[in-house]
């Protein structure tokens, strides 16, 4: 099953996708006698999304098409999945080829890792904004899989991770990459990423979430940058440092996990961005398996002023 929040007259309601387009929660409740929750994070939190797939793949997939309020495909406007996630966590040269982007070794024992803030959340089709800051030189942009928890837990082996998650999405992840290369401020020190993670803009996430039941061997996920339309960079989750489950327990046993959390899984390769560029996240899997892509333009508010917030 896959899920999306869409902007619909004013607000940003959670949908089921189909062929067609998307049907709100709130239609599929007033045609079944249902009270699933209607917007993505209060639904994660009620931990509604595993019966809602049940119910779904029972047999509620061939309702939808026939149901009343469905919104067509053409008039779709996707919005971020959500707007508040408890915590967004990051997990940085994950990959050997991402690592020696900035000259570093992958880390072997403890993955790098960092946490970004709410406020840098924008959704698909949004401006991604290069900063004003003087000292920014070099925006990147890198292409991640996203694994959305579904409840508070702590301690998660390995051999259970998939039993915490909600689904996985496409990510984009923006980093001020000048400062890790011999910043003053920060001497060049990749484990200083907070810093050069959390401008506004600098996290994008969605436009669907797909439920675990459709990705039943996720080391096979191909996760692909791309830069102008163009593949950048690609790789597999298998080809991974620290794979999904060895995250999801590991971290587990240090922060714990929140429903609602956003894990974001590492990069094949980060990109340059410029203004007028348009960054984009595309995901594979066998059997002409894909996720919506996630795309993002760029704006470089040095050259555009009156787009920076007030």
């Amino acid at each position: 099953m896959r899920l999306s929040t869409i902007k619909l007259n004013g607000e940003e309601i959670a949908g089921i996708v189909t062929n067609k387009g998307v049907i709100p929660l709130r239609a599929i409740n007033a045609a079944t006698n249902s009270a699933w929750e209607e917007d993505m994070f209060s639904l994660i939190k009620a931990d509604h999304v595993k019966p809602l797939t049940d119910w779904y793949n029972d047999g509620g997939k061939y309702e939808l098409d026939e149901m009343p309020g469905i919104v067509a495909k053409k008039d779709v406007v996707y919005a971020p999945l959500y707007r508040t996630p408890p915590h967004i966590f990051g997990i940085g040269l994950n990959y050997v080829d991402h690592a020696g982007d900035i000259g570093d070794a992958a880390p072997q024992g403890f993955p790098g890792s960092f946490f970004k803030f709410a406020d840098t959340l924008i959704g698909p089709g949004d401006e991604i904004h290069l900063p004003m800051l003087k000292e920014s030189t070099k925006v990147t942009a890198e292409a991640e899989l996203g694994i959305i928890f579904s409840k508070k837990c702590r301690d998660v082996s390995e051999e259970n991770w998939r039993d915490v998650i909600a689904g996985f999405t496409t990510i984009l992840d923006m980093t001020e990459e000048s400062f890790l290369k011999g910043n003053e401020y920060i001497n060049g020190n990749p484990r200083y990423l907070t810093i050069c993670k959390c401008f506004p803009t600098f996290f994008s996430f969605g436009p669907t979430m797909v439920t675990p039941d459709e990705v039943p061997d996720v080391l096979k996920i191909e996760v692909q940058s791309v830069h102008n339309g163009e593949v950048y960079a690609k790789n597999v989750v298998a080809n991974m440092t620290h794979r999904p489950a060895r995250l999801v327990s590991l971290h587990s046993s240090i922060q714990g996990w929140y429903p609602g959390d956003v894990l974001s899984t590492g990069t094949p390769r980060a990109f340059g961005l410029k203004d007028g560029d348009v960054a984009e996240c595309r995901i594979y899997g066998p059997d002409g398996f894909e996720m919506e892509p996630l795309l993002n333009p760029v704006v470089n508010l040095k050259q555009h002023p009156e787009k920076a917030d007030k």
